[in-house]
C-alpha cells in the first residue's frame, strides 16, 4: 500500500469513493456529515488536482484520497489555535476518504502517517484537520495519533450548512 500524488486516471476512483461514502451515508452505516451533490464531488478532486495538492492511497486499486497543503479554510481564522505558525509553516489535510470496502485496515492512520511525513519533508511542524462534529469515526481516530481538538466553529462548509467544524492541530516534533 502506497501514499503517492494522483494523475487525472485516478480521478473516476477517487469519485467513486465519494459515491460509496455518500451511498454509506444515506444507508446510515456511518456519519460522515456530507451530502452527495454538495460535497465532496468529482470537481473536488479535479480541482485539487490542478493545484497538485491531491493525493492516492493504492495497491494497484485507489482505495483512499485526501488533499495536503498549506490552505487553511476560513474557519481556521477563527480557531483558538495553541501553536501560532506562518501559514507556509503549517500543513493541512483535506477530505481524507477511505472507501467503506477498506474499512478497518488501517488505511486512514497510513494516510496520516504519510500526511506527517510529508509535512515534516516540506518543513511544516504544525499540522491542522478539520471534520464535521458528527464524524465520530474521524475524530477518534485523529485524537489516537496524537491530534488535539481545539475548538468547534458553527460553519456553512462547502455548501453544507449547520456544520459544526472541529479543528484539530499536532506540533510535530
Amino acid at each position: 500500500m502506497i501514499v503517492r500524488k494522483a494523475t487525472a486516471a485516478d480521478i473516476d476512483s477517487v469519485e467513486k469513493i465519494f459515491d460509496e461514502l455518500h451511498t454509506s451515508e444515506e444507508k446510515g452505516e456511518i456519519t460522515v456529515g456530507w451530502i452527495r451533490g454538495v460535497y465532496p464531488v468529482r470537481k473536488t478532486a479535479e480541482d485539487a488536482l490542478k493545484r497538485n495538492d491531491l493525493f492516492v492511497l493504492e495497491d494497484g486499486t485507489v482505495f483512499g484520497a485526501g488533499i495536503i497543503n498549506n490552505i487553511q479554510v476560513d474557519s481556521h481564522k477563527m480557531g483558538s489555535w495553541e501553536f501560532d505558525a506562518d501559514d507556509s509553516e503549517v500543513c493541512v489535510l483535506h477530505t481524507l476518504v477511505i472507501s467503506p470496502r477498506a474499512g478497518g485496515r488501517g488505511y486512514g492512520k497510513r494516510f496520516v502517517k504519510y500526511y506527517e511525513d510529508y509535512a515534516r519533508d516540506h518543513g511544516c511542524f504544525e499540522l491542522r484537520i478539520d471534520t464535521n462534529e458528527r464524524n465520530a469515526r474521524a475524530r477518534e481516530m485523529y485524537a489516537k495519533l496524537g491530534f488535539k481538538e481545539i475548538g468547534i466553529v458553527p460553519t456553512v462548509f462547502n455548501g453544507i450548512p449547520g456544520v459544526n467544524l472541529v479543528l484539530l492541530e499536532k506540533r510535530l516534533r
